[in-house]
């Protein structure tokens, strides 16, 4: 496994837009984004990369060590100066203390971290997201892409409630815009290394995928009950409990895939059909 990914083919693995599609993807975020402001949502702005030290709060090297990327400094002091075959040895490194992250949504427990929030909080941020994935094709999957998430943040009942609500206008602004998304159950590996919040996802599920007919998720809905609210000691300002968590969220790339396919790559028409689409789902 380690051979074949030291082996993949770059070029398939990150892309440039060109002005139309920059275009297309533009409106697909202020749309998500603009769903989120009028629920009441503050946008809150993001790094792209966290120390690995925030990143494993969140077991993101136990549960995801496949996905994960990290960066570190070259080390100028062993005297590595410019890479050989594309590639910088190891010895040529210092120690990688920045973890890339492969969903948006941590920025927001990051944020708010140590705090205590309302029990109807909204945030929505989009963020640089990084996988290290097994291989790379064109829009669908991407070594770095963008992720517009809403994030719920308080009681049980609100991050249920944000959940149900932009289920309905995904559903809406998919059969606006006449893509067959269909909702399918997916596992979360969040709960998967502990045995009571596996147990819990077993009976409730916490995690459904919006797929396009050929099985490409390009939205999600999440429920994490406390698990961030606990690592990032979230608190609910009306008590002492920990706030629970939920998110949506919107593979900006993969959408835009979805919908040049739809509009046989023609990324203007296909522009003008999410401008309608969201005209009818404001």
């Amino acid at each position: 496994m380690t051979d074949a990914r030291a082996a993949l083919d770059l070029s398939q693995a990150l892309v440039i837009l060109d002005p139309d599609r920059t275009d297309l993807l533009k409106e697909l975020d202020r749309t998500f984004a603009g769903w989120g402001t009028s629920a009441g949502a503050r946008e809150i702005l993001p790094p792209p990369l966290y120390p690995v030290s925030d990143l494993e709060k969140f077991d993101v090297y136990t549960n995801f060590p496949h996905l994960a990327l990290v960066a570190a400094p070259l080390d100028v002091d062993s005297g590595a100066a410019k890479p050989a075959d594309g590639r910088f040895a190891p010895s040529d490194l210092r120690e990688s203390q920045l973890g890339l992250p492969h969903a948006t949504c941590y920025g927001a427990y990051l944020y708010y971290e140590k705090s205590r929030v309302t029990d109807e909080t909204l945030v929505t941020l989009v963020n640089r997201c990084f996988r290290n994935e097994e291989s790379y094709g064109g829009l669908r999957r991407l070594l770095s892409f963008q992720m517009r998430e809403i994030v719920a943040l308080g009681s049980y009942e609100h991050t249920q409630q944000v959940l149900s609500a932009f289920t309905e206008r995904i559903t809406a602004f998919a059969e606006e815009l006449n893509l067959g998304l269909e909702k399918a159950v997916a596992s979360d590996p969040f709960f998967e290394n502990d045995g009571a919040r596996a147990l819990m996802a077993r009976l409730s599920p916490v995690k459904f995928e919006f797929q396009a007919a050929d099985g490409l998720a390009i939205s999600s809905v999440n429920t994490h009950r406390n698990f961030f609210g606990e690592r990032c000691d979230i608190r609910l300002a009306s008590g002492d409990g920990y706030a629970y968590t939920s998110c949506v969220a919107f593979g900006l790339e993969r959408w835009l895939s979805v919908l040049l396919d739809l509009h046989g790559g023609d990324a203007r028409q296909a522009l003008e059909s999410v401008r309608a689409a969201a005209r009818q789902v404001a």
